[in-house]
């Protein structure tokens, strides 16, 4: 009972962290292309992080209990031995280089943005999204017994 009150709260923050990144992508990024301006972005970011962080730290714990209830333990974290082990692996890489590619995005390419192209802010919005969206996808095949 109490993994599937962690997938609940999971999929709830789920909810959040990838439909705020989809909103991001289809609705702001064209609307900052359109009218060239960062503008609309800034307050995207500062209307969702208070929701948006708080999720994906839920969904970092979460994901973490549900991996230790099928035996996926620390010691077994990248292993990749059976299809579970696989699933926890590949999306703790994901996380992994969506915080490499937030820490760049906030100390480098938002201070240069404003002053030059912002494609590459729009780029990695693209690629935090498609992680996220993948992400989603993963856990889902742990219904069917992983990859």
């Amino acid at each position: 009972m109490l993994h599937q009150i962690y997938l609940i709260i999971h999929l709830l923050a789920a909810t959040i962290w990838v439909g705020g990144h989809l909103i991001l992508l289809l609705r702001y990024v064209p609307k900052a292309i359109k009218t060239k301006s960062l503008e609309e972005l800034s307050i995207f970011r500062k209307n969702f992080e208070p929701v948006g962080m708080p999720s994906l730290f839920i969904l970092i714990i979460t994901g973490i209990l549900m991996a230790y209830d099928y035996n996926v333990t620390f010691e077994k974290w990248f292993l990749f031995e059976n299809s579970i082990e696989k699933i926890v692996s590949i999306k703790l890489i994901l996380l992994l280089i969506s915080l490499t590619l937030a820490f760049i995005t906030i100390k480098f390419v938002l201070p240069s943005a404003s002053k030059g192209s912002p494609f590459i802010l729009y780029f990695i919005i693209f690629l935090v999204t498609t992680i996220a969206v993948t992400m989603l996808v993963l856990g889902s095949l742990v219904r069917i017994g992983g990859l």
